[in-house]
Parts: C-alpha cells; sequence; structure tokens
C-alpha cells in the first residue's frame, strides 16, 4: 500500500510516501527549486517520492494532502458576513480553496494522464490534526497529550488532544482570528524582517534584549482561564480586513498584519536594513517571554486536564527552540516529543499517518529519530559530476578522511559537508552542513565573512555526541533534530565560544552512532585530537534552500570561502581551485 502525502497551495510545499507503513522519501519543494519555502503544488517533490519507490502516480492507494476546506466552514462564514472581509483576500482565499479540491485535476495535467487513470482515494486531512499526527504517531509514546499552535490552517490556530495507541481525541482549539503565530509574525513584520519564515531572527534577538515591555505585551495577548487564549483585534488588521497572501509557484507572501493602533502604542515600525536600537531588542525579548508564558500556560492546563505525563509538540510555532528547551523546567509534563519538522512541510507526514493510523487502524511506525529522507547520491554519482566539469578531486577511507577534515578545522577551515541523505525538514543535522571548530572565538565571524553574511545577532549551533552532553550542558537530553536550546555549563562557554549565544545557551543537536555513523565518526576524531566532542554546525546554504545536489553543493562551495568541501568520501580543496 503507498500513502503519498501532501502539503500543498501554502508555504513549505512538501511531499512525502509511505509503503506499508514504512517512510521511504520524504522532500521540500524548496530544495528542488532553490527558492526558500516554496508556495504552491509540490510537483517535483512528487516526482522525487515517486522515482524514490520506483513507482508511477497511478500505482498510488491513497492521496493526503494537509487541507480540508469543509473544516469550519460556518465559522468561515459566520467571519466573513460579519467582518466583511477585503474582496482581495476573499478573492485569494476562495482560488486557494478550489484548487485544494482538484487534486487529481492538478496531478493529471503534472503528469499527462487523464484523472481516471489516478486510482487513489484522496483524504483531505484538517490541517491542525495533520500536525498533531505528525507530532504523535511518529513519537515513542503510547498515550501523549499533544498540542500544535502556529498562525492558521483550516480556520484554526490552536489544537489541543490526546493521543492513545493509533487514535487521537481532540479536545478543543483556538480559531480565526486569534493566534499567537499571527501575534509572532506580525511583532516579527513590525521588526522589519519582512519575509516570511523570519520569526526565527527575533527569537535569535530576544537574549540581546531585556523584557521590559510584559506588561504592554500582554494587553495583546489575553490569557484565559480555559488554558487557551485571545488576541486583542485592535492591534491587527486580519480580523477586519482578512490577510492578502500569496501561495502560488514561488515565494509565499503575506502582507504586513500589524495595524495602525500597533505603530501608535509602539512607535514608528522598524524598516528593513535600519540600525537595531536596544529598544528592538528589549521588544523582541518581550515577545519572546510572552510567547514563552502563553506556551506554558497552555501546556500546563493541558496536563492538569488530561492527567498524562507525555507532550506532543508540532506547528510553526513548534520551532520555537528556546521555549522548547524551557517547557519539561516551566510544566508540569516529564517527557516531550517535538517532530523533526514542526513546521507546515510536516503535515505532509502528518496527513499520511492520520489516514494509516487514525482512520485505517494500522499499527504504528518505528517513532522517528532521525529526517535523513531526502536526495542521495553515490560515490560515483558525485565523481561522474566533478569529471564532467574538470574539477580536481581525491577520494579517501574513512579513517584519512576525517584525519583531514579535522585537520582543516583546528587551522580555522570552513567545512562543507554534503553525505547521505538530505535532511527533511529545516535543520541540517549533519548531511547538508557547514562544520567549523567551536572552540574559535572568531569562528563566527569567518562563517559570516566567508559564506553566511548574515546578522550578527543569530547563533550557530553544536552538533555534540550524544554520551558528553551532561559535561557541557546543564540539562541532559536527546535532542537529534535541533529542537531545544539549554544552557551551556558556565565553565564551558568560552571553550565554545563560537556556538554560545549571548545568553550563555546553545542550540542543542545531539548525534547518536547508531543513527549517523559518519557525522559521529568525524566528531569522534575531532574529539581525539582536541579533546571536544562538538562541531559547529551550521546549514549548507548561502541565503538559499539547504544545498539538494552535488552541483549545488559545490556551486555554493565556489563562490563562497569556504575551504573544502566533503561529498561522501571525496574532498574538494580550496588550494586545488585557486591552482586551476
Amino acid at each position: 500500500m503507498y500513502i503519498l502525502g501532501l502539503n500543498a497551495y501554502h508555504g513549505d510545499s512538501a511531499a512525502c510516501i509511505f509503503k506499508d507503513g514504512e517512510l521511504i522519501a520524504a522532500i521540500e519543494e524548496e530544495r528542488i527549486r532553490r527558492v526558500k519555502h516554496w508556495a504552491g503544488f509540490p510537483n517535483e517533490s512528487i516526482k522525487f517520492c515517486l522515482n524514490e519507490c520506483n513507482i508511477s502516480i497511478e500505482d498510488i492507494d491513497y492521496i493526503t494532502i494537509s487541507r480540508d476546506p469543509s473544516a469550519n466552514v460556518y465559522k468561515k462564514i459566520t467571519h466573513t458576513l460579519k467582518n466583511l472581509v477585503s474582496f482581495s483576500a476573499l478573492k485569494d482565499r476562495l482560488a486557494n480553496t478550489r484548487k485544494v479540491r482538484s487534486i487529481k485535476s492538478e496531478l493529471a495535467t503534472v503528469f499527462e494522464i487523464s484523472e481516471d487513470k489516478i486510482k487513489a482515494e484522496i483524504h483531505n486531512v484538517e490541517h491542525h490534526r495533520s500536525h498533531i499526527a505528525s507530532a504523535f504517531f511518529a513519537s515513542p509514546f503510547e498515550e501523549s497529550a499533544i498540542l500544535s499552535v502556529d498562525g492558521f490552517g483550516d480556520f484554526t490556530s490552536t489544537m489541543i488532544g490526546v493521543g492513545k495507541g493509533t487514535e487521537i481525541e481532540i479536545i478543543d482549539s483556538v480559531i480565526y482570528p486569534h493566534s499567537i503565530g499571527v501575534f509572532y509574525t506580525a511583532f516579527t513584520q513590525y521588526l522589519g524582517f519582512e519575509n516570511y519564515g523570519d520569526e526565527y531572527k527575533v527569537m535569535g534577538l530576544s537574549p540581546y534584549g531585556n523584557a521590559t515591555m510584559i506588561d504592554k505585551i500582554k494587553d495583546i495577548i489575553i490569557f484565559k482561564d480555559n488554558g487557551l487564549f485571545e488576541i486583542n483585534k485592535k492591534y491587527f488588521t486580519h480580523p477586519k480586513d482578512g490577510v492578502t497572501m500569496s501561495w502560488e509557484d514561488g515565494n509565499p507572501f503575506i502582507e504586513n498584519i500589524y495595524s495602525d493602533y500597533m505603530v501608535e502604542v509602539f512607535g514608528t515600525a522598524r524598516t528593513k536594513g535600519e540600525e537595531l536600537t536596544q529598544e528592538h531588542k528589549d521588544l523582541a525579548a518581550s515577545i519572546q517571554r510572552v510567547t514563552e508564558e502563553l506556551i506554558f500556560h497552555i501546556l500546563n492546563n493541558l496536563q492538569k486536564r488530561t492527567g498524562l505525563k507525555n507532550i506532543c509538540i508540532a506547528g510553526g510555532v513548534a520551532q520555537n527552540s528556546v521555549a522548547n528547551g524551557k517547557i519539561l523546567d516551566n510544566s508540569t509534563f516529564e517527557k516531550l516529543y517535538i517532530h523533526q519538522a514542526g513546521h507546515d512541510a510536516g503535515t505532509a507526514i502528518g496527513s499520511a499517518l492520520w489516514l494509516y493510523n487514525q482512520l485505517l487502524g494500522n499499527d504504528r511506525i518505528e517513532p522517528m529519530y532521525h529526517s535523513a529522507f531526502g536526495s542521495k547520491f553515490s560515490d560515483n554519482e558525485i565523481e561522474e559530476y566533478l569529471k564532467s566539469e574538470n574539477i580536481n578531486y581525491k577520494k579517501y577511507n574513512d579513517e584519512e578522511l576525517n584525519n583531514k577534515v579535522t585537520d582543516c578545522l583546528i587551522n580555522a577551515g570552513v567545512v562543507g559537508w554534503f553525505q547521505g541523505r538530505a535532511e527533511f525538514g529545516p535543520r541540517a543535522l549533519g548531511n547538508r552542513s557547514i562544520i567549523a571548530d567551536p572552540t574559535r572565538d572568531d569562528a563566527k565571524e569567518i562563517l559570516n565573512l566567508k559564506i553566511k553574511r548574515r546578522e550578527p545577532f543569530r547563533p550557530f549551533a553544536p552538533s555534540i555526541l550524544k554520551d558528553y552532553v551532561k559535561d557541557y550542558f546543564e540539562i541532559v537530553d536527546n535532542v537529534p533534530f535541533m529542537e531545544k536550546v539549554f544552557q551551556i555549563k558556565k565553565e564551558k562557554r568560552s571553550l565554545l565560544a563560537a556556538v554560545t549565544h549571548v545568553d550563555g545557551s546553545g542550540r542543542l543537536q545531539t548525534v547518536d552512532k547508531n543513527i549517523n555513523s559518519k557525522y559521529y565518526g568525524l566528531i569522534k576524531n575531532f574529539y581525539e585530537k582536541t579533546g571536544v566532542p562538538i562541531l559547529l554546525n551550521t546549514s549548507f546554504n548561502e541565503n538559499e534552500p539547504i544545498v539538494n545536489t552535488p552541483a549545488e553543493a559545490y556551486a555554493c562551495f565556489a563562490r563562497t570561502k569556504m575551504d573544502m568541501i566533503v561529498m561522501g568520501n571525496i574532498i574538494v580543496e580550496r588550494a586545488v581551485i585557486s591552482n586551476q
């Protein structure tokens, strides 16, 4: 049985494919089309998934899409009539809904076949049910409370539930226009970060400020006694006017959603490129603090309501790794699981799992502790590409390779590390990574000078051998997806200057030998030579989606000042390039 799961006509468009309950492949459309957060129909992702299984679209039994136009339909109509939503926003919404309802027609066009050749049953799965399924059904828990929280999907921003075995029960939800995701996005725009998906910049900026505006922020978010929340609609444009959005064939776009009243209360909005003042930093700190408090408010009430000790979290707000790292210390839950792709791309997997477990009643899949479901290339394929471009390279065995890369890192080198299958989700976890020595005071500056050219307040992350977390972090946890930020031990912060944020924290990634033996072997080699079981890890890209192919990896290497690129067991060095 083949299930094709889709996130379509939305940002972070993606596809995945299951065969008899095993996830065979998953990829985001942005990786192939090379447009960040690509929105629209994931044509190329679907083709990739089918190729990985060596089948055609005609062989698919079920297609799931993480959108259900019929969900909350009466509430949508009532809101539209009551608020006289702008014609432009209403037109966009209706056009998007029509496309969601015509998946077979779209697929028939993509594959140039008649619709009747596509035998698959189509299942529309509500957006937040897809998020919830991605978290619980992929978790190690037999029973768990579940939270999904993001901007909006199918007119809902937040959903809570309980999972037990192969069934999920929805307990409650927060409906449009109330949304913590929209709250965070509005302030992201207000602070001059205008691109879709820029919310992580506010999170990265927040440790540089003091949370001096909490009282003002709490006029915007209203904590309710039932454990949920509302927004003060005066601060936003969307409750009355709707939101003009673009989800078609390229960069997703959302117009500014903060109101004139927000400007009246908080002052003139920062424009892109304008200097970041202390007031901006204090505002970011206040936004982050209140967001965390609201998450804890929801979770603590959910725990009391369910009596459960396990919690699974998904949704765009679940990408807030700073908040995630504080959940167990600030709630009455004891164990936490966050999916590899908590953002909307992950709903492709979630919608498929909702069908597989919730609707069909099949046994649960093995818990997901890795995200390597994307593209892969053999050494032979890599060599063929390099030869076709007349690029000099050398091939090494594993021991020689690790020694050479480690020596490069110790000598202030920056290395592109391209191995195995690409990660599905927003994080590079040792398969499509740029790595450096975390002990160098100047490593962050070197990376930004040579490659990244990103805002100086954004931190880089440490990848650490799983067994050594206790020696470097104040909290010991298994964090395979770089989804939590913890405090680094005070006595280790000066040693790990390159991966220690201004507040003493680090966005942790634990590396397990049984999950990623190649990356583990490199870090172990670095540890044997330096006494430090950690590497600085950032995504292999330069203001673009993470590289997907050897050609893209080499192009990134060639146009930057990276010192070395390692693809499989093959190394290309900067010195070789300069001698050509």
